[in-house]
């Protein structure tokens, strides 16, 4: 699948995989960004796409984001449709910082996959269900 991407910045290192670990791809700050403790930052990424119809981007952040910059991600999960294409539709990171914290352009700072739009669904509603309770919210204990 061939996807068209526009970077707004030369300086940006360009898109990749980690051959053989993940399907995942890392974003990086566009730009160097300083954040006192408490402070929001959309954190722009450097780029836009072109998504293919029926696709949609997910942006999550990366396992080490906290760790590293003590930021986390506003809305958990970013989703990105196939209508945000414009020339000027850059992709952000709407981070929230818990510590001062400095990110330099280029820093890892989220990642993204590509996945098709879920299909139609429709609701049948029931009085029972008809499978196994696991216990209710937690259930599966501490081992």
């Amino acid at each position: 699948m061939n996807i068209r991407i526009k970077y707004f910045s030369d300086k940006l290192e360009r898109l990749r995989y980690v051959d053989g670990k993940s399907d995942w791809i890392d974003l990086r700050a566009a730009e160097d960004v300083e954040l006192k403790a408490g402070e929001f930052k959309l954190i722009p990424l450097g780029i836009a796409m072109e998504l293919p119809r029926g696709y949609e981007a997910h942006i999550v952040p990366r396992s080490s984001t906290f760790k590293n910059f003590g930021i986390i991600q506003t809305n958990h999960m970013g989703v990105v449709d196939e209508s945000y294409c414009g020339d000027n539709d850059q992709w952000f990171f709407p981070a929230y910082a818990l510590r001062d914290t400095q990110i330099r352009m280029n820093d890892r700072i989220c990642q993204f996959r590509i996945m098709e739009h879920q299909p139609a669904l429709l609701f049948e509603e029931t009085e029972v269900l008809g499978g196994p309770d696991r216990g209710g919210h937690g259930s599966t204990g501490k081992n």
